[in-house]
């Protein structure tokens, strides 16, 4: 649990932001809808109270979740090298299409964005190769061959 979080600079500034709203002004929000709620009354059968403290609990937790990946973040330097490394953006001809990916650690992943995590099956692949290199993606789909037409 104590492993290294990889993220960019703006995705640490992002998690930051949020963690910061979350305690200082979602945190206060539920704290009044509670106060609200318990004004009403009996507790037992107050659905605004329950509902309050449920989202307490999801917030509380978000919270604890975000703490811990601060804590425990590094921060990507994006240098280019000629292997794969996590910051690499790298362009990749798989049978003939050409796509390109930001490698990145898994909170930031967005395939459909470009995004993909050095965890992921391709990202794994790509890790530590060269330009011109033809690696074995092992995807769900089966074995991939895909070379590595570029770093930057």
């Amino acid at each position: 649990m104590n492993k290294p979080v990889l993220l960019t600079a703006e995705g640490r500034a992002d998690m930051e932001t949020e963690y910061n709203r979350l305690v200082t002004v979602r945190r206060v929000e539920i704290a009044e809808q509670l106060g609200s709620a318990a004004d009403d009354g009996d507790l037992s059968e107050n659905a605004a109270y329950d509902h309050a403290k449920e989202e307490q609990a999801l917030l509380e937790g978000r919270i604890a979740r975000l703490e811990h990946t601060l804590r425990h973040a590094v921060v990507i330097q994006n240098r280019v090298t000629e292997f794969v490394q996590v910051g690499s953006k790298v362009t990749i001809d798989d049978e003939g299409l050409q796509d390109t990916y930001v490698i990145l650690g898994p909170l930031e992943s967005a395939p459909g964005k470009g995004r993909i995590s050095n965890e992921s099956p391709m990202g794994r692949a790509l890790m530590n190769h060269k330009a011109g290199d033809v690696v074995d993606v092992h995807a769900p789909a089966g074995v991939l061959k895909i070379r590595i037409i570029s770093i930057e």
